[in-house]
């Protein structure tokens, strides 16, 4: 089945029309927050950090699976990171050649700061929505982001063995 003949077109071409204007405006704005902090950190920093933040240290290889994009990507977008100070490399705590990647404190701060910079700014976005409609969209959006993600990966290859 077609899925664009699936309900509304007019709608489907509105969602598509909304999503583009999101993309770009998000682009402009970098929904950077507000403040001084405002724009202070580029997305793929942003989204490196909370990686670490919520996962803990991992290697380039782990770190760059969980996000979906490649290694030679992460190791690009995290040596800035390492030449500030808010990641660092330490060894692996069972293989001393291998290198792990870890939030520093001075990461984990200045993340907080974004992150609550971000907070304020979703807030003032959404001040005379509704609770549940927060909530909604938070779902539905969080629903989009998962089913782009799933359009992205890779197909899963069969290990069976052939019969």
């Amino acid at each position: 089945m077609d899925m664009t003949t699936v309900g509304d077109s007019g709608l489907l071409d509105t969602l598509q029309h909304e999503v583009a204007v999101f993309a770009r405006r998000a682009e402009q704005t970098r929904l950077g927050g507000v403040g001084q902090v405002r724009n202070s950190m580029d997305r793929a920093a942003y989204l490196l950090l909370n990686r670490l933040d919520k996962e803990g240290p991992m290697g380039v290889k782990a770190l760059a699976a969980s996000m979906g994009i490649d290694s030679s990507t992460v190791t690009r977008q995290v040596a800035p990171l390492v030449d500030t100070g808010l990641v660092k490399r330490t060894s692996h705590p069972e293989d001393g050649r291998a290198v792990v990647l870890q939030l520093s404190p001075r990461g984990l701060s200045r993340l907080e700061e974004v992150r609550s910079s971000r907070r304020q700014l979703m807030a003032e976005l959404t001040q005379d929505w509704e609770p549940a409609e927060r909530e909604t969209f938070c779902a539905l959006l969080t629903r989009f982001n998962c089913a782009l993600s799933a359009r992205m990966a890779p197909p899963a290859t069969d290990t069976s063995p052939a019969t």
